[in-house]
């Protein structure tokens, strides 16, 4: 496999390494993935701080505290919080940065994730690092590219540094067991950009596709979607997630949420089950097969 060394510019300050990790949550209950990428942010050293946003997170925020390793547990509750929207909980993690002067945030390399930690990286004129899989050190991190088919060494010297963690590649936090103290912030958020109005989301009680340890992906041989109850039932009692092709996805046999590839979400699992895909190439880990 083909490995590179790339470095970012900017020359870092000297200081204490210190994290802030953006926790993924419903209002309810924390997003499994982010207790792996508390375990990614305990391998810098230093103390770990873990922001709660939202418009009612507090229970939420008290999961958080007992997630060993944190240290504090940030809480910013406000009707502009709501639907947690990209411009708003920026604004959060912007002011925080701007008072505790962090060496590193951190977020979960899911769709909430990616869909935050970029714009970060853009107001903080820095260089977002997505999807890693390994960190080497404080500055040095290792990531997939071509679709997994080649692994990335990137040695960062930016001031801060703005991370997305694959949740597979590192095992999860224990959920209990953790003192962190709670903090209320008040960061005074302005957004006139974008307003939330509603979610629309599929309910699942399956493992989510992006950390799930074992799936089982459907592709456009099962030639329609009643077909796809067989992998349904098959993860159920395997505790796996399901996933699809493209093709099978294109075909309108699935939502779009469940294709995987390169075009559609990145996963790593431990054990990956592929029924009727058609391969026009060898497919390696790029899961992208019809």
């Amino acid at each position: 496999m083909l490995r590179t060394v790339r470095k970012l510019t900017n020359p870092a300050l000297g200081r204490f390494a210190s994290t802030l990790v953006l926790v993924e949550h419903d209002g309810t209950s924390v997003n499994p993935a982010t207790l792996h990428t508390i375990t990614a942010a305990s391998k810098l050293g230093g103390p770990i701080h873990a922001l709660v946003a939202g418009d009612s997170c507090q229970q939420v925020a008290a999961a958080a505290a007992q997630i060993a390793g944190v240290e504090k547990v940030l809480v910013s509750e406000s009707a502009a919080l709501k639907g947690q929207i990209s411009e708003a909980v920026s604004a959060v993690i912007l002011s925080l940065q701007a008072s505790n002067n962090y060496t590193h945030i951190m977020a979960n390399g899911t769709v909430y994730g990616k869909n935050i930690l970029p714009r970060i990286g853009a107001k903080l004129d820095v260089a977002p690092i997505s999807d890693i899989i390994e960190i080497a050190s404080e500055n040095t991190f290792v990531r997939t590219i071509y679709a997994g088919n080649a692994i990335q060494t990137i040695e960062s010297i930016d001031p801060v540094k703005v991370i997305t963690v694959r949740a597979t590649a590192f095992e999860a936090a224990a959920s209990e067991g953790g003192t962190a103290s709670t903090e209320t912030v008040d960061c005074g958020i302005d957004n006139d950009k974008s307003e939330f109005l509603q979610a629309k989301l599929s309910k699942s009680d399956r493992p989510e596709l992006a950390a799930a340890s074992i799936v089982i992906s459907g592709g456009r041989g099962l030639k329609n979607g009643e077909n796809f109850e067989m992998l349904y039932t098959l993860a159920d009692k395997m505790g796996a997630a399901v996933g699809a092709s493209r093709a099978a996805v294109d075909a309108g046999y699935v939502p779009s949420d469940l294709q995987v590839g390169q075009t559609g979400k990145m996963i790593a699992p431990d054990l990956y089950i592929a029924v009727w895909y058609f391969w026009s190439y060898p497919a390696s880990c790029r899961h992208e097969g019809q």
